[in-house]
């Protein structure tokens, strides 16, 4: 039988392919207590390990704010590729998740505030329209988006990017907010990739669609 011991050994490395991470989970398939044993290491490739492997109906809001608060041992690229780790491998997967995502737009945390903001994003960014909560979120993004931390920013302007794509309704208004806010104006785009900043990223993807 696999040891935490055994696989924090083999994980503890910067140079662990997520390849080696998803071969591991495959084997485990679920084992919540491994998981814990894995997460408490305060290593990168180990807590990926953790997210893949856990017992989704074991994280009550309770337990995920003490996995989101224990995320300050790592720094801000790792944290936010664990949380949203979390979120595509284990908090879209059940109801109760997902009913705690949708509760978490003024959270007290930061990282959960993201991931309700890249919840909303998932949820549109095949297309699918007649959310009920679209007009609130485009509001509250007019009002808060320049003003939020960083790390939750990226996800409200990337919600706010698959709004001004596929409902046509909101597109202006938010293409006004991505001038006036001008967040990621600046930022160097890598070639054949979309940019950030949202006139931009509206622009673009709208005319690849056909929006």
């Amino acid at each position: 039988m696999t040891t935490a011991a055994d696989l924090l050994t083999e994980l503890d490395s910067d140079n662990v392919k997520m390849g080696d991470i998803k071969k591991h989970a495959k084997a485990i398939k679920r084992d919540h207590d491994l998981a814990m044993e894995l997460w408490a290491s305060e290593k990168f490739s180990p807590r990926m390990l953790a997210v893949l492997i856990m017992d989704k109906n074991q994280l009550t809001q309770e337990v995920l704010d003490g996995l989101m608060a224990d995320l300050d041992a790592q720094n801000m690229d790792q944290r936010i590729r664990i949380i949203d780790w979390l979120l595509a491998n284990q908090l879209m997967k059940s109801k109760k998740t997902i009913a705690l995502l949708e509760s978490w737009q003024n959270a007290e945390q930061p990282l959960q505030r993201r991931l309700f903001w890249y919840h909303q994003a998932r949820l549109r960014w095949m297309g699918k329209l007649g959310f009920e909560n679209t007009p609130d979120l485009v509001t509250t993004l007019e009002s808060e988006l320049a003003s939020e931390a960083p790390e939750v920013q990226w996800a409200m302007n990337f919600t706010a990017g698959q709004i001004g794509v596929f409902d046509a309704q909101y597109r202006d208004r938010l293409v006004t907010l991505g001038k006036d806010v001008g967040l990621y104006e600046d930022e160097p785009v890598p070639r054949g990739c979309t940019p950030n900043y949202l006139p931009e990223f509206i622009r673009i993807e709208a005319e690849k669609r056909g929006t």
